[in-house]
C-alpha cells in the first residue's frame, strides 16, 4: 500500500502525533510551528504521511516566495531554530526492511507534495539529531551535509559528570563563592532579558541576530511548559543567562549570553545549574545545541559531551545559481 500525504490542520491532532514520535523536539509542536510562520512571513504546511489510516511520519514545511521563486524550508530561516525536519512513527519491533520501505516512501511522497502542491524550486531541511538516516532524501535528489552537536549524559550523578569535565569547569563550580551570585528561573521576562543581551553581544561582533523579544515571548506562550530561562546575577547585576527548552528526556541549550566582565564565571555556573536541574527532573541528556563552530566547541567540550550528528539537506532546480543567490539572502547559519 502506498503512502498518502495529508495536511493536518488540527493542532491537537498534530501534537498527538508529535507525542508518539520519539525523535521529535519541542520545536515540532504545532504552537511553535505557528509562531515560526508568523515571525518569518512564511506559510506553514504540516504534512503527515499515512499508510491507510496509520500515520508513519511528519514533516512541517514552511514556504515563501521571493520574486518568481517559491522556496521551502524546515525549519524556516533567520530565527536560530536549530532542528526540525522529518520525524517518523513506527513500531520499534518492526522489521528493518519494512521500516526502511515506509521511511523511503514517506519521504518520496512528502517531497512530491512539496514539488507539486507547494511548487518549491528550492528546498532546505535541517533534521533533529534523532533522525539518523538521510538516504531517502539523497534518493530524491538532495545533498546532505553532516552537522554536529554535543550531548551530555544526565543519567549520572552530578559528581560523576563534574569529575569528567575540564579542570577549569570543576574549579569554577566548586570554588565560586555561593554568596557571590544567584541563579533564578525568571520565565518570560528572563527570556526577553537574555535575548536582548544576546542581540547586543552580536551587534558588538557585527553578527546578525534575529531572535527578538517578541518572538521569544510568543514562543513561550505557545509552548509554556517547554521553555524556561535562567538568569545569573552578581552584586545585583546581570552576569549571564540562558533560554532552554525541554521535552520528555532532553533539555536544549537554545540561547545563552554572558558578561565576560562579571565577577563570576556566569556561563559555567548557568550551564551547571541547568545540568543539575535536568538531573532533578529525571531527564537523560543535555543538548548543547551545536558543535560546528570551532571557537564555541572549545567551551562546550569542557563538559565532556558525546558528539551527535544531524543533517542539512538541500535541493534546488535547474537554475541553481539564481536560487543559491536568493537563499543566501534569507538563510541563517546555525553554526553552534
Amino acid at each position: 500500500m502506498s503512502i498518502d500525504i495529508a495536511v493536518e490542520t488540527d493542532p491537537s491532532s498534530w501534537d498527538g502525533l508529535v507525542d508518539r514520535a520519539t525523535d521529535a523536539t519541542p520545536f515540532h509542536r504545532h504552537g511553535a510551528l505557528s509562531v515560526f510562520a508568523d515571525h518569518t512571513g512564511t506559510e506553514l504546511h504540516p504534512l503527515v504521511g499515512y499508510k491507510g489510516q496509520e500515520p508513519v511520519g511528519l514533516l512541517p514545511v514552511f514556504s515563501m516566495t521571493k520574486g518568481p521563486v517559491t522556496l521551502a524550508f524546515s525549519p524556516p530561516p533567520n530565527r536560530k531554530i536549530t532542528y526540525l525536519g522529518p520525524v517518523l512513527l513506527s513500531d520499534p519491533n518492526m522489521k528493518r526492511r519494512t521500516r526502511e520501505r515506509r521511511h523511503r516512501r514517506f519521504v518520496g511522497e512528502a517531497v512530491s507534495h512539496v514539488d507539486e502542491e507547494i511548487g518549491a524550486r528550492y528546498v532546505n531541511v535541517r533534521t533533529a539529531p534523532g533522525y539518523g538516516d538521510p538516504r531517502p532524501f539523497l534518493w530524491n535528489g538532495f545533498t546532505a551535509t553532516p552537522r554536529y552537536t554535543y550531548h551530555v549524559d544526565l543519567d549520572r550523578d552530578p559528581d560523576t559528570i563534574l569529575a569528567a569535565a575540564s579542570s577549569d569547569l570543576r574549579s569554577n563550580v566548586r570554588n565560586t563563592d555561593e554568596e557571590a551570585f544567584e541563579i533564578r528561573s525568571e520565565g518570560r521576562p528572563g527570556m526577553e532579558r537574555v535575548v536582548r543581551r544576546a542581540k547586543r553581544r552580536h551587534e558588538e561582533q557585527g553578527v546578525p541576530y534575529d531572535v527578538t523579544p517578541g518572538f521569544v515571548r510568543d514562543l513561550s506562550r505557545a509552548i509554556p511548559d517547554r521553555m524556561e530561562s535562567y538568569v545569573c546575577t552578581a552584586n545585583g547585576e546581570f552576569a549571564g543567562g540562558g533560554v532552554v527548552l525541554f521535552d520528555e528526556d532532553t533539555v536544549y541549550r537554545w540561547q545563552s549570553v554572558a558578561d565576560f566582565d562579571a565577577p563570576v564565571p556566569a556561563q559555567d555556573l548557568v550551564d551547571w545549574h541547568v545540568i543539575t536541574e535536568g538531573i532533578d527532573r529525571g531527564l537523560s541528556q543535555y543538548d548543547l545545541v551545536g558543535a560546528n563552530n570551532r571557537r564555541l566547541c572549545k567551551y562546550k567540550s569542557k563538559f565532556a559531551p558525546e558528539v551527535e550528528t544531524y543533517y542539512g539537506l538541500e535541493r534546488s532546480g535547474p537554475a541553481m545559481g539564481a536560487l543559491t543567490s536568493v537563499y543566501s539572502r534569507v538563510r541563517d547559519v546555525v553554526s553552534g
